[in-house]
Order: structure tokens, then sequence, then C-alpha cells
């Protein structure tokens, strides 16, 4: 540890508080234009955050080009999320619109991490400002805070370290050179895509206010609202389709749809987690749109679709916004909306969930086990995009699904230890650890965490930020080895 650069870890937070105070001062904004009290309140947190971050930026004089190990970058990374959830609960906690601790910190996190779960039950009745802010924390965390940091500071090959350390996938595709430049065509294709979300959101039924709220939390595959019953308030089909469009582009590798976009489609088209991806939609809305039509649960074979290819296309990429409540729809349904829970959308996307990808080489190597017991003698690599994948990142894929699967157990058994029903317990801990946001039963469709236990509403906080860092992260933080040198 006497090499540890704790001023490193201490100088980016500062950094990324000071970020959090600007975005803070916007919703400062909103909330006085609005005429709310609250607004008073949110310029308080702001210029505590603002100050906080300046103390901590003063704290050493550390250069940022220093070469940083995986400590610091996996430390790092953890705390600036529990960190800037902390100072980011501060406008719902000073202005008494949430005067819970715990329920002010678990809807924060939920808004940094992408999930959308929520302790709001009645959300129309809370200030535009604090609305606004909500969506804001869904939007910094959607394509990662930390990598924000990469754009701005020079971090020379530090960048790669907090690329790795932050974003999802499996190693095998990510960008090793010149990360930050990378970052900044991420976030450039970011907010393009939000600036084009909004437009076309205001030339609906919206107004402009719901349409750069829902713009955030859209195109992060977030699922905060401005309103209780989420999309289907306007009862639009222009909105559910725009809406439709934009979470499934969110649900794909945003490396990729900054090449797409570039000029070169093929890298996108020619993708096989993307194939896998568009397929995977393609047949669920088919099964569920001829399910609910044959049934009569909806009527009009346009509104079947429309309504099948929303919800499949939000509950596949994390997402969760909802014009229908599938919880009435069925076993069946519920099941594939577990299933769909588990799975989310694309590595490298800013959806929760296991990813495709993994499914995919979980997929090949269990084929690969059945050639086997007929060719033992026989060498069969695993193939993705025409490459071959080393064992070694098939051996993380099998911990990574092992581990997300046994904590999920765990976490189920925990959450029933503390009075809640199996079904909550199951889909709350799916929820929170997938970064999805809803839920099964009573925290089912538009359903809400308020009554969830005190204790378990800090262990959710704990999952969010787990699976919103992909297990190891945040696992790794709690191995004795890990600190060793």
């Amino acid at each position: 540890m006497s090499n540890f650069n704790y001023r490193f870890v201490l100088k980016t937070i500062g950094f990324l508080l000071i970020i959090e105070s600007l975005f803070m001062m916007a919703a400062t904004v909103v909330s006085y234009y609005s005429h709310e009290i609250a607004g008073d309140a949110i310029l308080i947190s702001s210029t505590i955050t603002f100050f906080a971050g300046v103390f901590l930026r003063l704290s050493g004089t550390e250069d940022y080009v220093k070469p940083i190990g995986k400590r610091e970058s996996f430390l790092m990374v953890a705390m600036s999320w529990i960190v800037l959830s902390a100072f980011g609960m501060l406008p719902f906690y000073f202005s008494g619109a949430i005067p819970s601790i715990s329920n002010a910190y678990f809807e924060t996190i939920s808004g940094f991490t992408a999930t959308g779960a929520t302790i709001l039950t009645d959300i129309e009745s809370m200030p535009k400002g604090l609305l606004f802010w909500r969506s804001i924390t869904q939007w910094m965390g959607g394509l990662g805070i930390v990598v924000f940091v990469a754009t701005i500071l020079p971090m020379g090959g530090n960048a790669s370290v907090l690329y790795d350390a932050e974003v999802t996938g499996i190693g095998y595709d990510r960008f090793r050179p010149r990360i930050s430049q990378i970052a900044k065509r991420l976030w450039m294709v970011y907010i393009f895509l939000t600036g084009i979300l909004v437009l076309l959101l205001w030339l609906g039924p919206m107004n402009i206010f719901d349409s750069v709220c829902h713009a955030f939390t859209t195109i992060s595959t977030a699922g905060f609202s401005t309103k209780q019953d989420s999309i289907a308030y306007w009862n639009s089909a222009y909105i559910e389709y725009v809406i439709t469009i934009f979470m499934f582009i969110g649900g794909i590798n945003f490396p990729l749809i900054y090449f797409f976009m570039k000029g070169d489609p093929k890298k996108l088209l020619r993708n096989e987690e993307f194939k896998w991806y568009v397929l995977i939609i393609l047949i669920f809305v088919s099964i569920i749109a001829v399910g609910l039509y044959s049934s009569g649960k909806i009527e009009g074979v346009e509104r079947t679709f429309r309504t099948s290819l929303f919800q499949v296309v939000s509950i596949l990429t994390t997402t969760c916004f909802s014009t229908e409540n599938f919880m009435n729809w069925g076993a069946f349904y519920q099941f594939v909306v577990v299933i769909f829970m588990l799975f989310g959308a694309c590595a490298g996307s800013t959806a929760g969930g296991i990813k495709i990808v993994r499914i995919i080489i979980l997929f090949k190597n269990s084929i690969n086990e059945f050639k086997r017991q007929v060719h033992p003698n026989a060498i069969l690599p695993i193939r993705l995009n025409d490459r071959v994948i080393s064992i070694d990142i098939v051996t993380k894929v099998l911990a990574f699904i092992f581990l997300y699967l046994g904590i999920l157990i765990i976490s189920c058994l925990l959450l029933s230890l503390s009075g809640m029903e199996f079904e909550n317990s199951l889909g709350a801990a799916i929820s929170c650890i997938g970064n999805v946001g809803g839920g099964l039963a009573e925290i089912g469709h538009n359903g809400h965490f308020s009554d969830v236990p005190t204790a378990s509403k800090w262990y959710l906080c704990f999952l969010m930020l787990t699976g919103r860092l992909e297990l190891f992260t945040v696992l790794s933080l709690f191995m004795p080895a890990f600190w060793r040198r």
C-alpha cells in the first residue's frame, strides 16, 4: 500500500464533484424559472458539492500522467459513484421532497447507475427542478461518469485503466490506443443523439421540459419518467415509436454507433452481437404480439405490435419504460420479462444485465462441449466476429455468469429474511443488479421501492453499484489479495 496513489483518487473525485455541481446548477436554473422553493435547496446543494470538489482537488500535487494500477482505478471508479450519489442526494433531502436519507440515496444512486428503480409514489407532485436533476443523474451515469473525466483531463495511459474499470464489456473488443480520443468521440455521439431525441419528442405531444428529461433517460436506457404512468401518460403512438428507436440505439455498443455515424456501417451490421440483439427482438416481438392479439389482451393489430415492440425493447435494454401493465399478461410473459431482465442488451452500451455477448460465448462454449463428447481430441476454438476468443476470456465470462447468478440467489435469500415476499425479493434483486428498474409483483409495472425495508434498500444500493460496474470492479475491493503489492 506504500505506493498507493491516493491523491490521484481524491483529486479525480474532486473534479467529478465540481462537474456534478455545475449540472446541479442547471437544475437550480430550471427550479427558479419554474418559481419553486426547491431552487434554494438545489443551490445550497450545488454550492456544498462545488466547494467539496475544490477541497479534494487541492489535496495534493500528484501528476495525472503518473501511471496508476488496478488498485487505484478500481477504488477510484467505485468511490466516484458512491460519493457522487452521496452529494447528489442533497437536493432531494434538503428540499424535503425525500426526507429520508436512505430513500434519497436510493433514488440518487438508482439514477447514476441508470437503474431507474424509484421510491417515489407521486412523481407529478415533485418540483420540476428535482425532476430535472433526477433525469440528469441518469444521463451522466449512462455512458460512464468516470469515462467523462477521460475526455477532459490529460490522464495519459491512466485513461485506458479507468476505461476498463468502468465500461461494460468482456475486454476483447475494447479500444486500447488513444482512449481519451475515443471517449471524447463517444460523448459527442451521446450528446448528438440526445439532442436529436429532444427535438423529435418536442415535435410530439411532449413539452420542452418533458422532452429534455425523457431524452436524458431514454438514451441512457435508464427509465426515470416525469409521470407516474411513465410513457403511457401521453397515449401517443408517435412518442412510443420514437422512444423505442432510441432505446434500441442506446442498447447498441456505442463504439459501433460511432463508426456507423462516421460512415462505416459494416462494423455494426457485421457485428455478431448486434445480429443476435436484433434477432432476439424480432423473435420475441413476434411471439408476444401473436399471443397478445390472439388472446384479446390488446385490441388492434398495430397497437398490439407497437406495445409488444415497445415493451420488448424497453425491458431488453433495461430501460423499463412502460405503456402497458405486463404483469396482467400472464405467467408466460412474466417469465419472458425475467429472462430479458437477466440478458440485457449489448456490451459497450448504456444497458445493464449480463450482456448478449456473454450469452453468445456461453452458448458457443456449450455447443463445443457437446462436440468434445464425440471428438475428445479436437481443438474447437470459440469464434466471435471471425476472431478466436482466448480461453482467458471464456473463463472470465463463465466466472462472471456464475458470480452473477450466485449473487442473485444470495440476494433473494437476504431480501426474504428482511420480510419481503419471494416474488418481490426476486424482482428487486434482478432489477437492481441488472440496472433494470422494474420488478415483479408489487414492484412490477410502474411500481416503487418505498415499502422495501430500510436495510434492504441499502443492500439494493450496493447491488445497483455492483451491477453497473460489472461485479469484479466492486467485489475485488473486498479481496485482501487485491491490496497486496
